[in-house]
Formats: structure tokens, sequence, C-alpha cells
């Protein structure tokens, strides 16, 4: 920076910003505020709130609920079963052999979803999927039969999980590294048992990390629509696949009671996420 002054040395930090600002502006923050004004406003552009009241339908009340549902048991799901794989590579003693893989995996699968993914899953245990006619041809168990179908909410969660779980895997693994090994020891030497540890230690300490990446996955998840629509097209009511259904075709009957219906959206996954941003915060605070 020499020959610049102290203000001009400031600017030019700012420069490699200047993209990712432009990008987020247009892409992210004016149709996000596009959307909200949409949601206030009538065909002839006056303000208004019936399109807030008008979300209080029972169409719309039910896609919400199946979206929250899914959304959170997807959730749970994912932050339970990927605490445990995390745990078991960070802690457990995992050779790196294994565990530079399965980061190198849940990196990949993370951002795994949409057409793509739904494919994959109709493809294997959809109702004409490999393993699914394996099932029934070798074995003569029809997954029918006892009640599984993947176009379903169920089959929707199953799916969403294949993101879920290396996402939460990647978020947590820190703060299981995060954990240091005097508060084992120390706990060790009052003589603490294993459960006791993590029961009085190490879960208090990583809650906020867990319940915080937890909202962030409801949030992933509530917000995921490329999945749903390729996977279970229109059968399935929920919020993503009821707005591009509005979208497409305008079947709410008013262009602007769909943008409240994306507005409800935006404020659903901007609390969740708020609040795992907050609860990161506080857990970095606790793993320093």
């Amino acid at each position: 920076m020499a020959g610049y002054t102290g203000l001009q040395a400031r600017a030019l930090r700012w420069v490699g910003l200047v993209p990712f600002l432009a990008f987020t502006g247009l892409f992210l923050i004016l149709p996000t505020l596009y959307i909200v004004v949409g949601a206030f406003r009538t065909p002839d552009g006056s303000f208004t709130f019936d399109n807030i009241v008008g979300l209080n339908t029972a169409s719309i009340r039910s896609a919400y609920w199946v979206s929250l549902k899914i959304s959170f048991l997807s959730a749970l799901l994912g932050c339970s079963i990927g605490f445990a794989m995390a745990t078991a590579m960070t802690l457990g003693g995992v050779s790196k052999r294994v565990k530079g893989p399965l980061l190198t995996f849940s990196g990949v699968a993370s951002n795994f979803a949409g057409v793509p993914l739904a494919f994959a899953f109709i493809a294997t245990i959809g109702p004409a999927g490999l393993i699914t006619m394996y099932l029934r041809t070798e074995f003569g168990i029809n997954l029918r039969m006892y009640g599984w179908n993947l176009l379903s909410s169920w089959g929707l969660i199953i799916t969403y999980l294949f993101f879920q779980i290396p996402l939460m895997i990647l978020i947590i693994t820190p703060a299981l590294e995060g954990l240091k090994r005097e508060w084992r020891e120390a706990a060790d030497i009052l003589g603490a048992t294993r459960l006791q540890y993590w029961r009085m230690v190490a879960l208090p300490i990583l809650f906020p990390s867990i319940l915080g990446t937890m909202a962030l996955l409801f949030a992933n998840a509530f917000g995921a629509v490329a999945t749903a629509i390729a996977l279970t097209g229109p059968s399935l009511n929920i919020a993503p696949i009821l707005l591009y259904a509005q979208i497409r075709g305008d079947v709410l009957g008013s262009p602007n009671l769909g943008y409240a219906l994306a507005f409800g959206m935006i404020v659903i996954t901007g609390a969740a996420n708020t609040l795992y941003i907050v609860l990161r915060l506080r857990a970095e605070r606790w793993l320093k």
C-alpha cells in the first residue's frame, strides 16, 4: 500500500467485496424487498393487509404445517445422525483415511439436491426402484405393503437426510474438535464417568452449536423447493410447491397472495437463520 493515503488504502481493501455486494444486492436483497412490498400491495398498487389475512385459509395453513413438520423432522434426524457420525469420527479415534473421505463426501453431498437427488432416490427406492424391485423379486418383500411410499412426507424427509446429515457433520465437527482435552482429564480426576462427562460438561458446551445447527437444517429443508417438486410433484401440499404452482399458474387467484406466501416463508427461514447465528456466536465464545 506504499504511495497511497490512508483513505485510499482503506478504499482499496473494499474493492474485492464489490462484486459480492453487487451480486447479493441484485439477486438477494432487491428480490426480497420486491416480495415484501408486493405482499402488502393490491394489484393496482395500493397498500393492504388482505394478502396477509388471506394466508389464513385451509389449503395454505395445511401447506405451512406440512412444511414445518417435514423441516423439523428432517432437521431433528439429520442433527441426531450427523452428530453421532461426527462424534465417532472426531473423538472415536477414526483413521484419517476414513475422516478425510467422509468430510470430502459431506462437502459434496451437502450441496447435492434438486432434480439429480430426486431422480437418484426414485431410481433406488421409488415404486419401481432398484432396491424396491430387488426386495420384491428376490425376497418377496413388498415395501408398499409395509406402508412405504417415497412420494410422501416421510419419503421427502428420507430424501432430505441425504444433504442434512452431511451438513450437520461439516458444521458440528469443528465444535467437537474444540472440546479441550483438559476438560476430560479434569472430569476423570474428579471421578466422573464417561456418561457424566458428556451430560455435565461436553453436551452443555456443545448444546448451542447443536441447537443452532438444527435451526440451520430446519431453514435448509423449509426452503428446499427443487427436490420436493422433482420428487413428489403437486401430490404433496407443502409451502414451496404451493408457491411454485402460484408462480407458474396463479393457482391462488392473486399474484400478491403469492407474494404473501413467499413473505411468510422468508419470515420463517429468517427466524431460523437468526437463531443459528445467535447460537453460533454464543458457542464460539464457549469454545475460545
